[in-house]
């Protein structure tokens, strides 16, 4: 149910996550914020979340989803992913 495991941070791109394919009553939990002071975001089906480049993203959800990804800024080169281990999250 997870996507986008481990959590990391860029320092030239940004993502947006659009989830969709669950029921109404369901929901995706979307982690984001500076690796050590994450927000839960709670979205509902047909939301769009955008992680800004500094920000942490990943997601689980109650059922299983589906979601589409797109990712802003500089995609020629991804060196600069930078992975943020699940121990290190607050």
């Amino acid at each position: 149910m997870w996507n986008t495991m481990p959590c990391h941070t860029h320092e030239r791109r940004t993502e947006v996550y659009f989830y969709f394919g669950l029921p109404e009553s369901d929901r995706v939990v979307h982690l984001m914020g500076r690796p050590d002071a994450t927000r839960n975001l709670i979205v509902a089906p047909e939301q769009a979340v955008i992680s800004p480049y500094w920000s942490v993203h990943c997601g689980f959800g109650t059922r299983s989803y589906a979601f589409v990804w797109a990712m802003g800024g500089e995609n020629q080169a991804y060196d600069d992913v930078e992975p943020v281990a699940i121990g290190e999250l607050r």
